[in-house]
């Protein structure tokens, strides 16, 4: 019931009293919607409890999606699919701006859902990103579809196939939206079979068919492809049915190029510059990882943590002397920053955003927030650490 209670506790008494008009859904006794919000909120969570079993089913459920979708992540995944954003912007909190999609914008909302699916799993392991033409229009006609869902078919042995074709938006460092076009790929698995009561009580394996999600990305402005999708062998050729089928254009398989990354400036004391907007306090490099040169499989790790008063590189020159790795003859193979921000409103301290950088391709940028992402990726480029050119990249 954590769902439930973090899905009631965070709506507003209007939002929640809404909910329940708009579903239908029978509270077992009435609610004073003009009482104290805390007041409602415990009542309220009361009353699932006493609901029948079907109802508090469905009020589960319905919370666990309408939270998942009230982070910051989901709200930009909200954002991302709607046309008059002022609709959002005039609601309570997140809770609220989810709940209103989810009552009045069912379609859009599952299509949030899927965009928070695809940009999380963005340039991770279920990730692969392809060069093609710009400029080209998505078609939706009835016989290219029935082509594209055609090669779905016979490519994953699958009876059953639904795509959600769709324009959204996708935040980039620079503070603009880049326009795209969203395929999600829903198809059904091979038989399967799962443990489960049936209406005696007794435990019985019931067959089913799995089903699967993958999606696709299509930006006209540059003409890449990114695919989401488990199954690495698979991305290729499903980029490959959307140029063919979709785009009408031929697909050569060229891969987006790794984003590189090039530690070398961090040998040396930096400073780290930022811009005031973005509210940073101050840049702290934890730890440095550094390789040798001359040998091979020999690594030294330096690592200065938040309670220190001083700097890695003085700490290095101080404790280490003339065996100090980053007076040269080493380079540095991986290193973790600390981006303190400053507190915000009546907040006591600021948070911190951890990044963890990984010659030369790697870094956990793809696992936080999309805001967090945009700051963390602005500033790796400035400070020289992220040297290549091109956005749409594997990490």
């Amino acid at each position: 019931m954590a769902s439930v209670t973090t899905f009631i506790r965070n709506m507003p008494a209007s939002s929640l009293q809404a909910y329940f008009n708009h579903t239908g859904i029978t509270l077992p006794s009435p609610i004073d919607w003009s009482a104290p919000e805390p007041e409602i909120a415990r009542v309220t969570l009361r009353l699932v409890d006493e609901m029948n079993d079907e109802d508090r089913a469905r009020v589960v459920n319905d919370g666990e999606r309408v939270s998942a979708l009230a982070d910051d992540a989901g709200q930009t995944a909200l954002y991302s699919v709607i046309d008059d954003r002022t609709i959002m912007d005039d609601l309570a909190n997140g809770h609220a701006r989810s709940l209103w999609m989810f009552l009045n914008e069912p379609v859009r909302f599952r299509h949030a859902e899927e965009v928070r699916f695809t940009d999380e799993r963005r340039r991770g392991r279920s990730w692969d990103g392809f060069i093609c033409d710009p400029n080209c229009v998505v078609r939706q006609d009835q016989t290219s579809l029935d082509a594209f869902k055609a090669a779905l078919q016979t490519r994953f042995a699958a009876n059953n196939i639904h795509v959600d074709i769709f324009e959204r938006v996708r935040p980039t460092f620079d503070g603009e939206d880049c326009e795209l076009v969203q395929i999600t790929v829903y198809r059904e698995g091979l038989p399967d079979a799962q443990f489960a009561f049936d209406e005696g009580g007794a435990l019985v394996r019931r067959a089913y068919r799995p089903v699967f999600e993958a999606a696709m990305t299509y930006e006209p402005s540059t003409g890449v492809i990114e695919v989401v999708a488990s199954d690495r062998e698979s991305r290729a050729e499903m980029a490959q049915f959307l140029a063919r089928d979709l785009l009408g254009i031929d697909f050569h398989s060229e891969k987006v190029p790794l984003r590189q990354y090039d530690l070398s400036v961090l040998l040396n004391s930096f400073n780290f510059p930022t811009d005031l907007e973005d509210g940073i306090e101050r840049v702290d490099v934890r730890q440095l990882r550094l390789m040798p040169l001359d040998a091979i499989g020999e690594r030294v790790t330096l690592e200065c943590t938040s309670k220190a008063d001083r700097t890695i590189w003085s700490m290095a020159a101080d404790r280490l002397g003339t065996g100090n790795p980053l007076g040269g003859g080493w380079v540095v193979t991986q290193a973790k920053l600390a981006i303190k921000f400053h507190p915000k409103g009546d907040a006591r301290r600021g948070r911190t955003l951890p990044l963890t950088i990984t010659y030369p391709h790697g870094c956990n940028l793809k696992d936080q927030t999309e805001a967090e992402q945009l700051i963390g990726e602005k500033y790796l480029r400035r400070w020289g650490i992220l040297v290549d050119d091109v956005q749409q990249s594997e990490d």
